[in-house]
């Protein structure tokens, strides 16, 4: 069981959690920035690039910004998640192919 009362364990499941749901391409519509004094504005789309050591996610803002979102903070919604995660080739493996 996890000890909430921990900050490194709080860090650790939000980052673990942002990375899990929002994968890199995820596709998101921005909904509130409320506290950042130079938000991207409502109802920007961007693609997440990954989330970082803190749970936050690095965006790359269709309008050219690339200013990142914080899960739980930020007011946003998912358009669309990657079918699949692209598999490494060294870890992709054809039918019959020794492993």
């Amino acid at each position: 069981m996890t000890n909430n009362s921990n900050p490194i364990d709080r860090w650790a499941y939000r980052r673990e959690y942002a990375r899990r749901s929002y994968p890199p391409g995820t596709r998101i519509r921005l909904l509130e920035m409320p506290n950042d004094p130079n938000p991207v504005p409502v109802g920007s789309c961007g693609t997440v690039l990954a989330v970082d050591d803190a749970g936050q996610l690095l965006m790359q803002w269709d309008n050219g910004r690339s200013l990142s979102l914080i899960p739980g903070v930020d007011n946003f919604e998912v358009l669309e998640r990657p079918r699949h995660r692209e598999i490494p080739a060294h870890n992709r493996h054809s039918k019959g192919e020794a492993r």
